[in-house]
C-alpha cells in the first residue's frame, strides 16, 4: 500500500541524515529493501533516531531484516556481549545497545507486517527477560566478589528470584512497557567468602538496587526498561527484597484483592535455572487461586474498575485504547475475573497469558464462543495498534495521536486508507469488548442494593430484639410463628464466628433480600432453620456470601431446594462449593444423560495430573456432590421419576467406581508394575461386583455400596515393575487401595461408604477372591441368604471376559435345584429375624421398608421366586432388579400376570413414597391408612408363596 503524501517530507529528511552519516551502508538498500526502509523511517521516529545514533546498526539491520525469529538468540547474544565486560559503565552500555538493536528489528517486523501480534509480544517479552537475567547474573557475580556468596543454614548458595509481573509475566509485553518486578530469595543467612559477612537480606537489597539502576537509569545510550517495584509487599514503603517465608507470611496475613489480581501473571524470570522455583510457585498458588469458587473477586474487580473509570473521566481518556471503555484493560479484567473466581478448581484457568485464558474460557464454555472470538479479535487488534503507536517514538502511550503526522504514521503501519476508517475499526472493537465487560462485571449504574422494602432491612437490624421483630413481621402480614426467635438465635450464633468487615457488609446486604424472598413462601418458619444453618456454615467464608449477594437467582434456588429437601439443604451447608451450581439454571435441573457420567467424569479428571492423587480424590468427590445436587434438583422439580432417579444415581456410582479403580491401578502399577499374566491380553483381570441397591439399580442419595472384588490371576504369577510382588498380593493391595480411596474423608467428604461383608466368608474371608474360589464358595459353602443376595448382584466394573464368567457363575448358582419346603422355611426365617431386629411399637403408622406388606417383603418374594423357579425358568436370573424380576415371573408363567403386575406396582409405589420421605428428611413412615390395598396384595402373595406372614 502506498505511503501517504504527508510522510514524504519526513522520509526524505531521514534519508538525507543517513546519507550524511552512513552513505556506504545506505547504498546497500535498493529496490524492495529501499521501499521497506522508507516505510519504516516514515512510520517510526524511533527507528530513524536509532539508525543514526548506533554505528553499524543500519548495516546490521540490512543483514538481519528477514530473520524469521530472534527470541532464542537473546540470552546467548547478551552473554557473549558481556563476557569480557568488567566495569559497570560498559555493562550499562552493552545492555542498552542490545536493547535498541533488537527493538529496531522488532519494530521493523511490526511495521512491515511480517508476523503476527503474538510473535511480536513473545519477542518483546523474551528480550526483556533475557536483559533482566543477563544483568542479574553479571551483577550477582560482581556482588559476590565484594560481599561474598549468600548462604543458608545448610551451606547452600542462595539465588535471588525475580518475579516478572503483569504483561512481562504473561509473555505479553508491549513495545515501550514498564516492567513490574518483585525480588525474593529462599532462605535467610549470611554471606561467606568475603572478609566481612553481611546478612543475605542486605546482600540481595544491594544487588536489587544495582539491578534496577542497570535497567532503569538513563545514560547517553538511553535506558533499558522503566522498573516499577510498587507491586512488592507493602509497596514503596516495604523492603526491596524479602525471603520466601516473609513473602508467604505477608500474602497469608495481609494480601489484598488487587495483589491477587496482580499475582495471576507472576512468573519467575529464568525459572528453569532454579531448583527452588517450584516451592515458590506452590507457596503463592493458594493465595491467588482459592480452593473453592471465589466470588469475592467480583467485588474486588468492580472496585478496581471504578477507580479506573474515575481516572478515565477525570483525565478525559476517551481515546485511550487501554484504559478507555472497551480497551485492553477491560479484556484483561474479563479474563482475570474468571481466573480469580474459578482458577482454584479449573487448572486451565491458571495460565498467565491472556490468549491462553480466553481459549480456556471457550473450552470450558464459561463465555459464549462468539464473545470469546470478539474478545480475542479485539485484543489482537488493539495490541497491534498499541505496539505500532509506541514504536513511533519509543514512548509508553496508549492514547491515539492528535497530530496529523503521527495519525498518518499509524494509518500507514496498519494499512488503513484514512484516519476515520482506523478510528471506526478501533471503536467497533472497543464497543464489542465493553458489551461483554458490562454484562459480566457491570457498570456503575447497575450497582446498588436490590430493591427491597425498608421493613426487611429493619427486620434484620432488629433481629436481636424479638418483640420489635415480631411487630415488623406482623406489619408484613406474616402469621405468628417463631421466626423472630430463629433470627435471634442466628444472630447469636453469628456472634461466635469471626466475621471480618467485608463479611458483615455482605451479610447486611444479603439478609434483607433473602428475608423478603423467604417470607413470601408458604411456611417460612420451616425453611429458615435450613437457611440459617447454611449461612452459619459459610459465614466466615465471605466468598460464598458474596456469591448469593451477587446472584439473587441463586437465593431463589437455595430457598426452593431447602424448602423441598432438608437432605439437599444439609449438602449445601456441608459442601458450599455446590452453591456455584445454582447459577446455571439450564444445567441445574437437567442432569447428565445416564450414559454420560463416565465420559464427563473422565474429562473432569483429565484436567488434573494423574500423579496428583490428593487433587484427583478431591475432584471425584466434588464431581459426585455436584451431580447429586443436579439429580436431586431434577427430582424435586419433577423432571425425573423415582425409577429414573435411581438409574442416574447408579450410573453415577458406576462411573465413580471406574474412576477410583483407575486411580488405584495407577498407584499400584507405578510401584509394582502389573501382573505378568496381563502382558499379552487386554484388561486388568479385575472386577467389582455390585450387590444390594447398586446391584439392583435402587440406589438412594445416601446409599452405601455393597461390593465384592474378584480377579483371575493364576498362582505363581508376579508383577513386572521395579518392585516385584506376588500377583495375587497385588490384587489384594489393589482392593485395599480402592477401599481407602473411597473411605478417606477429604474436604468434600467420604466418597461412598463401602461394605465388603458379602464377600466369601464375610469379614473373615479374603478381601479379594479369584473367580474360581468365589464360584466354589457359592456352590459349596454359601448360606441361603447369600444366594438371596446373589439375586441382586451384577458386575459394575471389570473385563468383558470376567463379566461373562461371573454371569455364568451367577446363573449356575441361582439355578441350582432346591427343596421348596426347605427354601421356604429358610427365606421366611431370615425375614422374621430381620423384622424382629427392626421391631417397633407404634401401631398408628406403617413403616414402608420393614413392616408386613412392605418393601422388604416384596424383595424377599422376588428372591424366593428366582431361587425356587429359575432351574425350570432360567430367564428369571436375567435381571437383578425387583421390578423386572416380577415382569419375568409374569411372562414365564411362574405367577399370574395380574399378581406380578400388582406386586410390581406396589413395590414401585412404596419405593417412590419412601424416596420422597427420605428426600424430605423424614423417616419413611406413613399413616396406617396409606397403601392398604398394596399391602393386602403383598400379604396375600406372601401367604401364597411362603406361608403365613
Amino acid at each position: 500500500m502506498a505511503l501517504p503524501d504527508m510522510l514524504a517530507s519526513t522520509i526524505n529528511h531521514h534519508i538525507s541524515q543517513l546519507e550524511a552519516h552512513c552513505a556506504e551502508a545506505l547504498a546497500r538498500w535498493q529496490d524492495s529493501a529501499r521501499e521497506q526502509l522508507e516505510r519504516a523511517l516514515g512510520c517510526s521516529e524511533f527507528i530513524a533516531a536509532a539508525l543514526l545514533q548506533q554505528a553499524g546498526l543500519l548495516d546490521w539491520l540490512y543483514q538481519h531484516r528477514d530473520d524469521p525469529c530472534r527470541a532464542s538468540q537473546y540470552s546467548s547474544l547478551l552473554a557473549q556481549a558481556l563476557e569480557s565486560v568488567d566495569d559497570e559503565a560498559a555493562f550499562h552500555r552493552v545492555l542498552r545497545q542490545v536493547r535498541q538493536q533488537e527493538l529496531v528489528w522488532i519494530a521493523w517486523q511490526d511495521i512491515q507486517g511480517n508476523w503476527s501480534v503474538e510473535q511480536s509480544l513473545q519477542h518483546l517479552s523474551a528480550l526483556a527477560e533475557a536483559q533482566i537475567l543477563a544483568a542479574y547474573q553479571w551483577l550477582y557475580a560482581h556482588c559476590i566478589q565484594s560481599w561474598g556468596t549468600p548462604m543458608n543454614a545448610e551451606g547452600e548458595a542462595q539465588p535471588m528470584l525475580i518475579l516478572g509481573m503483569g504483561k512481562l509475566g504473561g509473555g505479553e509485553l508491549n513495545f515501550s512497557s514498564d516492567i513490574d518486578l518483585i525480588f525474593t530469595y529462599p532462605d535467610n543467612g549470611e554471606t561467606q567468602g568475603a572478609r566481612r559477612s553481611i546478612a543475605n537480606a542486605q546482600f540481595f537489597t544491594r544487588l536489587g538496587q544495582r539491578l534496577i539502576k542497570a535497567l532503569d537509569q538513563p545514560t547517553v545510550d538511553g535506558f533499558c526498561y522503566r522498573v516499577d517495584m510498587r507491586l512488592r509487599p507493602f509497596g514503596d514503603s516495604g523492603p526491596l527484597v524479602m525471603s520466601f517465608a516473609a513473602l508467604e507470611d505477608y500474602y497469608q496475613e495481609q494480601g489484598r484483592d488487587w495483589e491477587r489480581y496482580a499475582m495471576i501473571k507472576a512468573r519467575v524470570m529464568g525459572k528453569e535455572q532454579y531448583d527452588c522455583y517450584q516451592s515458590l510457585r506452590q507457596m503463592l498458588r493458594p493465595f491467588v487461586f482459592r480452593r473453592y469458587i471465589d466470588f469475592s473477586a467480583i467485588q474486588a474487580l468492580r472496585r478496581m474498575k471504578q477507580l479506573i473509570q474515575r481516572e478515565v473521566r477525570r483525565r478525559g481518556l476517551t481515546d485511550n485504547i487501554k484504559l478507555g471503555a472497551g480497551g485492553i484493560r477491560e479484556i484483561e479484567f474479563i479474563a482475570q475475573s474468571f481466573q480469580l473466581i474459578r482458577g482454584g478448581r479449573e487448572p486451565t484457568l491458571r495460565q498467565r497469558g491472556l490468549l491462553e485464558t480466553l481459549a480456556a474460557l471457550d473450552e470450558l464454555a464459561l463465555l459464549p464462543a462468539n464473545d470469546v472470538a470478539q474478545l480475542k479479535a479485539a485484543y489482537l487488534y488493539l495490541r497491534r495498534v498499541e505496539n505500532l503507536l509506541q514504536a513511533i517514538d519509543d514512548k509508553q502511550t496508549q492514547t491515539l495521536p492528535e497530530t496529523e503526522l503521527d495519525r498518518a504514521r499509524l494509518c500507514a503501519a496498519l494499512n488503513e486508507s484514512d484516519w476515520s476508517s482506523l478510528v471506526a475499526k478501533i471503536h467497533q472493537h472497543m464497543h464489542a469488548v465493553h458489551q461483554v465487560f458490562s454484562g459480566l462485571i457491570g457498570d456503575d449504574e447497575q450497582e446498588g442494593d436490590a430493591d427491597v422494602d425498608s421493613e426487611y432491612h429493619d427486620l434484620w437490624a432488629m433481629a436481636r430484639d424479638p418483640d420489635n421483630a415480631n411487630l415488623i413481621l406482623a406489619d408484613l402480614g406474616v402469621p405468628e410463628t417463631n421466626i423472630a426467635d430463629q433470627l435471634l438465635s442466628f444472630k447469636q450464633e453469628l456472634a461466635k464466628r469471626t466475621l471480618g468487615p467485608r463479611g458483615r457488609d455482605v451479610l447486611n446486604r444479603l439478609m434483607p433480600v433473602l428475608l423478603s424472598k423467604l417470607l413470601a413462601q408458604p411456611h417460612p418458619e420451616r425453611v429458615l432453620p435450613h437457611i440459617t444453618h447454611l449461612l452459619v456454615n459459610i459465614a466466615t467464608r465471605t466468598t460464598y456470601l458474596e456469591l448469593l449477594d451477587e446472584h439473587p437467582s441463586a437465593i431463589d434456588q437455595v430457598l426452593r431446594l431447602c424448602a423441598a429437601s432438608p437432605l439437599v439443604a444439609e449438602k449445601l451447608a456441608r459442601y458450599p462449593m455446590l452453591l456455584d451450581e445454582l447459577l446455571d439454571l439450564t444445567h441445574l435441573y437437567q442432569p447428565l444423560a445416564p450414559d454420560a457420567y463416565r465420559s464427563e467424569l473422565g474429562d473432569y479428571l483429565a484436567r488434573i495430573p494423574v500423579e496428583d492423587m490428593e487433587q484427583q480424590m478431591e475432584a471425584v468427590r466434588q464431581f459426585k456432590q455436584t451431580q447429586l445436587l443436579k439429580i436431586a434438583a431434577a427430582d424435586i422439580a419433577g423432571v425425573l421419576p423415582v425409577m429414573r432417579v435411581s438409574d442416574h444415581l447408579t450410573y453415577l456410582a458406576e462411573a465413580i467406581v471406574e474412576a477410583v479403580v483407575n486411580q488405584a491401578w495407577y498407584q499400584m502399577t507405578e510401584k509394582y508394575g502389573q501382573p505378568t499374566h496381563l502382558t499379552d491380553r487386554e484388561g486388568r483381570g479385575f472386577a467389582v461386583v455390585g450387590y444390594g441397591k447398586v446391584g439392583g439399580w435402587e440406589l438412594g442419595y445416601n446409599s452405601d455400596l455393597d461390593v465384592v472384588f474378584l480377579h483371575d490371576c493364576p498362582s505363581h504369577i508376579e508383577t513386572d515393575g521395579r518392585k516385584v510382588i506376588d500377583g495375587r498380593q497385588f490384587y489384594l493391595r489393589l482392593a485395599q487401595r480402592i477401599v481407602h480411596l473411597f473411605s478417606t474423608r477429604t474436604a468434600s467428604g467420604v466418597l461412598y461408604e463401602i461394605d465388603t461383608r458379602l464377600r466369601p466368608s464375610g469379614t473373615s474371608g479374603m478381601l479379594v477372591s479369584t473367580l474360581e474360589a468365589y464360584a466354589d464358595y457359592q456352590q459349596n459353602e454359601a448360606w441361603t441368604w447369600e444366594h438371596q443376595a446373589l439375586v441382586r448382584a451384577r458386575m459394575i466394573y471389570g473385563d468383558p471376559s470376567l463379566s461373562r464368567a461371573f454371569s455364568e457363575v451367577r446363573q449356575r448358582i441361582l439355578t441350582i435345584p432346591r427343596d421348596p419346603e426347605t427354601l421356604r422355611e429358610q427365606v421366611s426365617s431370615m425375614r422374621e429375624k430381620m423384622r424382629q431386629h427392626a421391631h417397633r411399637h407404634d401401631p398408628a403408622v406403617f413403616a414402608m421398608k420393614q413392616d408386613k406388606g412392605g418393601i422388604t417383603d416384596i424383595e424377599f418374594l422376588a428372591q424366593y421366586l428366582v431361587l425356587s423357579h429359575s432351574q425350570q425358568y432360567p430367564a428369571l436370573t436375567r435381571y437383578s432388579d425387583n421390578a423386572r424380576i416380577f415382569e419375568q415371573a409374569g411372562e414365564t408363567g411362574v405367577m399370574p400376570t395380574s399378581q406380578a403386575l400388582a406386586l410390581k406396582e406396589a413395590y414401585t409405589g412404596m419405593r417412590n413414597a419412601l424416596h420422597r420421605s427420605h428426600l424430605a428428611g423424614e423417616s419413611g413412615v406413613v399413616p396406617q391408612s396409606e397403601f392398604v390395598t398394596q399391602r393386602e396384595v403383598v400379604e396375600q402373595a406372601w401367604h401364597q408363596w411362603l406361608g403365613q406372614p
